[in-house]
């Protein structure tokens, strides 16, 4: 099943690539402060072992051909290059519940794969800045009569949004005037959206812009307004984690990324896997 996904995920992300490469498509920045980061001295490093897992899609996941790719894969390869240290990188997937274990163990130096920032993970790893959060959109369909603002346009609409979600309790403390619609699968919500059941949409940007991106969500739908970042609800984003003992190596991936982010390699690597921006 998970070779089955894959195949198809590729393929709709090429599909996606070859009908959005014409589209303006807002890429994330988060480095907004002009004070640069100096680069750290890593003669001493003799490895730089990224730990990442196969089951996040786009980030992080195997091809059709079994090899290991995704956005979380070429950025840290990225980040090896910026440092200086390619001959010396290296990228291991595990079972994502064993990643921690394994940095405090020694098997790697850095996670990269979407491990959360709370207060607990914070006591035992450090975290770079983050270099890309997963907001909150609105998906209409394009006959709707939204205007405006958003958060006002959308008042006595039925919006649809997967149940016992952050994403549920965000739209009914947030946008009150709005008649929720709560649905068990993610499936019966974009159907319901497709046939104009429902007129509006809400949920994780990443995930509705792939659907955008195909058949079905393409005929019918368009986000509507612009992302929401709720911290206190979608989560701090995403960021790398190193050992606590290990600040110098914290130091080089945010280094690595402010230059990423600065000489365009980051906007080329957001644009190869989400062709269609959920920014």
């Amino acid at each position: 099943m998970r070779l089955v996904a894959t195949i198809l995920f590729s393929a709709a992300l090429a599909v996606a690539a070859g009908k959005m490469a014409a589209a303006q498509v807002s890429v994330p920045g988060f480095w907004e402060s002009p004070q640069q980061i100096a680069k750290p001295d890593l003669a001493a490093l003799s490895r730089l072992r990224f730990l990442t897992s196969t089951d996040f899609f786009p980030f992080n996941f195997r091809d059709g051909d079994g090899r290991l790719t995704g956005f979380h894969v070429d950025l840290a390869r990225a980040i090896c290059r910026e440092l200086e240290v390619i001959e010396r990188c290296q990228i291991q997937a595990l079972p994502f519940e064993e990643l921690q274990t394994a940095l405090e163990e020694g098997a790697g130096e850095a996670i990269i794969a979407g491990l959360a920032i709370t207060s607990d993970s914070r006591e035992n790893v450090l975290f770079s800045r983050s270099y890309l959060q997963l907001p909150a959109r609105f998906v209409a369909r394009r006959e709707s009569d939204l205007t405006g603002p958003v958060h006002q346009a959308i008042a006595g609409h039925r919006v649809g949004v997967l149940a016992q979600t952050a994403h549920e309790q965000m739209l009914r403390e947030l946008f009150s005037t709005a008649q929720v619609v709560a649905y068990e699968q993610e499936e019966e919500l974009r159907q319901d959206l497709a046939s104009g059941k429902i007129g509006v949409a809400f949920g994780d940007g990443m995930r509705l812009s792939f659907w955008l991106a195909g058949e079905d969500g393409r005929a019918c739908c368009t986000f509507a307004g612009g992302p929401y970042l709720a911290p206190e609800y979608l989560g701090q984003g995403l960021a790398i984690a190193v050992g606590r003992d290990r600040p110098q190596l914290a130091t080089a991936m945010n280094h690595a990324l402010q230059q990423i982010e600065a000489n365009g390699t980051f906007a080329e690597l957001y644009l190869r896997y989400f062709p269609v921006g959920f920014y």
